[in-house]
């Protein structure tokens, strides 16, 4: 077929059989393999044995049409009334007399010749309801809500203990301080060999660091007592000696690791003793024993008011890597109750003080102290502890006092000699 023939009407011997062809058959007798059609094969259809069919026929049901027309019948037929499915496989047979043959495909009989296609078989057994997964499962009935509890907060430690152990403390200190200045040289002293060992302990067993414990504490306490004898190059002269000590106590054990068991060694000689100087530095004046009451104070008000604020009013974090329980609020609480403090003892306790140096010497130890603290917790978090050592119950050990009076000692110091100097 060339192209000039898409579209024409089909001619003899081409393409689709003739109206004549379709009706009588071609010349010659019938096509093998059609259908024979037309009245002189209706009657021989209606005798013919099932044999002479595809499938035996099924008898005539009346049915409704389905979505596709009537069941068995061509696409775009009319519904004809009459027509039921049968089994797969069958035959069926129209009240008209047409043949339904297998798989729905309608063979009209006589003059109703049209070209037809298979339909689908539609099964007759129902569908179960599809569960729809987006719709959530019907809650369970349940009784009234519980009566919600209040969160209470908690600080952490026996509150009972630490109360108990801080009176305890404050009242050593006073009689000490008051009675005898020596003594509380001796209170000093003991705090600073206390807490050398317990950071040098730490420091072995979480990091196998070997800072030499000797030459520490007694460089320490010489240190101190250098401070209140000889003033602050007496301090010096001892610390020199103290760290020289250090260095040559470890040169009698094998070089590994010596850089690294010296610098620890040197980092404990100025973090603890060194700044305990001051302390002893302070008690020199003339009103020494008001002084180093005013420093001891402002430092517990500070923390006080850090923990009183932030417990009841902390709600955004100061320091959370470090320290996730110290809040900004609680840093502000620190401040307002350490400048009140302040004003109060430079007024009354230090000699020819005025209220607005109080002012400023409660901002500065409030600031030093919470550093101070936020430094002894990193060192803590370094060494995986929460306690540097379980001396003082409810407290933890000596350097967990010690941790916001040390670097405290020499901003009070300094702002003394500078206000009513010494």
């Amino acid at each position: 077929m060339n192209d000039s023939s898409w579209g024409a009407p089909p001619q003899a011997g081409h393409g689709w059989p003739s109206e004549h062809e379709q009706r009588y058959g071609p010349p010659g007798g019938p096509v093998q393999g059609a259908v024979p059609t037309g009245p002189a094969y209706d009657a021989h259809a209606a005798h013919a044995p099932h044999e002479s069919y595809a499938a035996p026929v099924a008898q005539d049901v009346p049915v409704a049409s389905g979505p596709y027309g009537a069941y068995g019948q061509p696409f775009g037929a009319p519904a004809q009334e009459g027509v039921v499915p049968a089994q797969h496989g069958a035959a069926r047979r129209s009240t008209a007399g047409h043949v339904i043959a297998e798989h729905g495909a309608f063979v009209p009989q006589g003059d109703a010749v049209q070209h037809t296609r298979p339909m689908p078989v539609v099964s007759e057994k129902p569908q179960e309801p599809m569960s729809d997964a987006s719709q959530p499962p019907p809650a369970a009935p349940h009784g009234p809500e519980e009566p919600r509890q209040r969160k209470k907060k908690s600080a952490g430690r026996d509150l009972g203990a630490a109360i108990g152990v801080g009176v305890g403390l404050g009242a050593v200190v006073l009689v000490a301080l008051f009675v005898v200045k020596a003594v509380f040289v001796g209170v000093v002293v003991a705090a600073v060999a206390v807490g050398l060992w317990e950071l040098t302990s730490r420091l072995a067993e979480r990091k196998g660091i070997k800072a030499p414990q000797v030459p520490l504490i007694a460089g320490g306490a010489a240190m101190v007592i250098a401070g209140y004898a000889a003033g602050p190059e007496g301090a010096w002269v001892a610390t020199a000696f103290t760290a020289l000590a250090v260095m040559v106590w470890r040169m009698t054990s094998p070089p590994q690791d010596y850089l690294r068991d010296v610098t620890a060694g040197l980092f404990a000689t100025f973090y603890v003793p060194f700044l305990a100087t001051f302390v002893s530095l302070m008690l020199t004046a003339d009103d020494g024993p008001q002084r180093v009451l005013t420093f001891v104070l402002l430092t517990i008000v500070s923390d006080t008011g850090a923990y009183a604020v932030g417990w009841r009013f902390g709600t955004h974090k100061l320091a959370p890597r470090i320290s996730p329980g110290k809040t900004r609020e609680g840093l502000l609480g620190a401040i307002g109750f350490s400048m009140v403090a302040g004003v109060l003892c430079m007024t009354l306790l230090v000699d020819d003080g005025a209220w607005w140096q109080g002012l400023l010497l409660g901002a500065a130890v409030a600031i030093s102290a919470t550093l101070g603290d936020l430094g002894e917790s990193m060192i803590k978090r370094d060494l995986g502890i929460k306690d540097m050592g379980a001396l003082l119950p409810g407290h933890g050990g000596i350097m967990d006092r010690l941790d916001s009076l040390l670097p405290t000692a020499p901003v009070v110091w300094l702002l003394l000699e500078i206000f009513v100097g010494s």
